[in-house]
This record gives C-alpha cells, structure tokens and sequence, in this order.
C-alpha cells in the first residue's frame, strides 16, 4: 500500500511539472511572437521612406520597436549618426538560413537622417 501511495505522489509531482512546463512555453511562445509583431516590417515599407521625409509620417509607418529584441538587433550594424535617435527593425519575408537583415531608421531634427539595412547572424 506504501508503494502504490509512493508512485500516485510521484505521478502527481511530475503531473504538475509537466503543466507548469507547458505554461511556461505556451507563454514563451506569446512573448516571442508579440516581439515579432513589435520590430518587423516589410521590404516595401523600408523602400518606400525616404531620407528627409518628416519623422512623424516615416513613424507612422512603422510598429512600435519597443521590445527585448532590440539590443540584439543594435549588434554588426554600422555607426549611427551623430546626435540622432534610431529605431531597429527585422525584415519581414526574410528566408535566409542563420541570418536576418536589420532594417534601421535614424531620426534627426523631425527628419529620417539615415536608413540603413544590414545582414544579422
């Protein structure tokens, strides 16, 4: 009787760690999946401003940015502009194995100062 008490509460903690695993990754998943929402954006998007457009049409165009993915994208990416303030962003339809191309977009007295796209591993 002690050992068939002994396996129900063994069955029972690996049970609950199983769920609380499945939670975890289910909101994992959610957190990576939101980020994605947060800093990608198309090819044409990226083609379509241009240097000196004003800052708050060429924002208007892009989501937020705002996300735990943006000091990984600041990595290989040329220098900014002096005295600028920049936003990262992944391309969208991006299929290259191992590597992601960056989309960025620096801001400067109301105006897009630079764009600029690179190769990320």
């Amino acid at each position: 009787m002690a050992q068939r008490k002994g396996c129900l509460i063994g069955c029972g903690v690996a049970l609950v760690v199983g769920i609380a695993v499945a939670v975890a990754l289910v909101l994992g998943i959610g957190k990576v999946v939101d980020a994605a929402g947060k800093t990608m954006i198309e090819p044409e998007v990226y083609a379509a401003v241009k240097v000196g457009d004003p800052e708050d049409a060429v924002r208007a165009k892009l989501p937020s940015g705002e996300t735990f993915l943006k000091e990984a994208l600041k990595e290989g990416g040329p220098a900014q502009p002096a005295g600028s303030v920049c936003s990262w962003y992944l391309a969208g339809g991006d299929s290259a194995v191992g590597e992601e191309t960056v989309y960025r977009f620096c801001f400067k007295d109301g105006k897009l100062a630079e764009k600029a796209d690179y190769r990320m591993k």
